[in-house]
């Protein structure tokens, strides 16, 4: 089983800044993709940002530019969020995909989700 855990959310004003976390543990052979989705109230469940490999990022349309998506290890990746937006107010949730170590099979895990809140 893996574990995802996010850190971080919190309240700011429009024009701020805030630093997501997301932590990885249990059963982990590699990660492959790392991402960020956000949820807001009465929207689906929508992507932010991700990280495939290492390597390429992949960001929505109304976050470019102003939100940044890296890792930290093998296991721990962030979202800065700058210039922020009250259309932003969300709960943010982590995402991985890789493959367990115990079985070398695929798998895919949520955070429990982090509140971020941008007021005007």
């Amino acid at each position: 089983q893996v574990q995802l855990v996010e850190s971080g959310g919190g309240l700011v004003q429009a024009g701020g800044s805030l630093r997501l976390s997301c932590a990885a543990s249990g059963d982990i052979f590699s990660i492959h993709a790392m991402g960020w989705y956000r949820q807001a109230p009465g929207k689906q469940r929508e992507l932010v940002a991700t990280l495939i490999k290492g390597r390429t990022t992949n960001y929505a349309d109304s976050v470019m530019g102003r939100f940044t998506i890296s890792r930290e290890g093998a296991y721990t990746w962030h979202l800065q969020m700058n210039s922020l937006k009250p259309e932003d107010t969300a709960v943010y949730f982590c995402n991985a995909d890789g493959l367990t170590l115990s079985t070398i099979t695929r798998f895919e895990s949520w955070g429990q989700g982090t509140q971020v809140t941008v007021s005007s």
